[in-house]
């Protein structure tokens, strides 16, 4: 009977525990929307020019999507409501705006002050008009910050439900890793490329791979990234109708930069349309790329996400196909 009653209170202990562990992993974990930005401001700072400047940096049009859509959507509240309350410290991506006559201009950013993945910048000034330049000098840091974090929580979320077979078939394929979660299924495959899917009966997401012998420099130029995009669409991308191909819809001027990107010493981020071509199917929506030198010098890696929706806003698929493509991870 004693020993009964031990493995009774062993196997209670530990379900104790993990129910402690579970819940500290949950109030841990960061909340709010894909994209949200809350602003912790006092009323008197959230007025007027303030404000039209902040709605500006963060709710402007999103680049690269078909129709028009905010790069964030903005929540505001008191920076008092945000010091005592948990739940709007759980946000994942918050912005706090403070003017004090006595204090001095600094802005500092913290990642993971409250929850995970979480992006806090606080804004620290001694007038309005201080305020104002502090945001317009530091939009480019703080936008990284929310984006990084962004791409945190999409990794996160799928590390819950990851498709294991799936991601080993492409590590065994290219020598990389990346994160799928168990919605995303081998589409297509071939050397040196890959289709990765996700279907629904509303909307579907891909993800193309594709590894190419580096050259030179100049195959990181726009019009050369460009066209290897397009000849590894038309390859490998069929549309429905025999003859039609997916491509870049060029009438749409596409954008790209340098971006940084853990463990390689060179990326392109391009963002931009595609549409079918030599068909008269009319299928089209965004897409994201990232072009990197990989760590041996030897190859160039276009990883593609993205999104067909057409009944719906496109900006919420495409950071989760963003956000799977800002997984790779090199290995040796």
């Amino acid at each position: 009977m004693k020993k009964l009653f031990f493995v009774l209170s062993a196997v209670l202990l530990l379900a104790s525990c993990n129910t402690k562990q579970n819940k500290a992993l949950m109030e841990k974990s960061s909340s709010g929307k894909t994209l949200e930005v809350l602003v912790a401001a006092d009323q008197g700072n959230y007025d007027g020019a303030t404000r039209q400047l902040i709605d500006s940096i963060f709710r402007q049009p999103q680049l690269g999507l078909p129709q028009a859509e905010p790069r964030f959507d903005v929540t505001a509240i008191s920076v008092a409501k945000l010091n005592n309350t948990s739940m709007f410290q759980k946000y994942r991506n918050i912005v706090i705006c403070e003017v004090a006559a006595n204090g001095k201009d600094k802005v500092y950013i913290d990642r993971d002050k409250w929850a995970a993945p979480q992006t806090v910048v606080h804004i620290s000034a001694k007038n309005e008009a201080s305020l104002r330049d502090l945001l317009r000098r530091y939009e480019p840091n703080m936008v990284k910050s929310i984006y990084e974090a962004e791409h945190r929580r999409m990794i996160k979320a799928f590390d819950a439900h990851k498709n294991h077979e799936l991601m080993q078939r492409v590590k065994d394929h290219f020598g990389f890793g990346m994160t799928f979660s168990e919605e995303f299924s081998w589409g297509k495959g071939s050397d040196g490329f890959a289709w990765i899917r996700k279907e629904t009966k509303d909307f579907s997401l891909g993800v193309l791979i594709y590894v190419s012998p580096y050259r030179n420099q100049g195959q990181f130029e726009d019009e050369r990234l460009y066209n290897r995009l397009d000849t590894m669409m038309r390859r490998n991308v069929p549309g429905p109708s025999e003859g039609g191909y997916m491509g870049t819809e060029r009438r749409v001027a596409l954008m790209s930069h340098k971006v940084d990107y853990p463990g390689t010493e060179y990326c392109i981020e391009t963002h931009g349309l595609w549409s079918l071509h030599n068909t008269r199917d009319r299928m089209g929506g965004p897409f994201v790329s990232y072009s990197m030198l990989s760590p041996d010098g030897k190859n160039i890696v276009d990883v593609v996400g993205f999104v067909y929706a057409p009944r719906f806003n496109k900006r919420d698929y495409l950071m989760q196909v963003e956000g799977i493509c800002n997984s790779v991870k090199w290995t040796e």
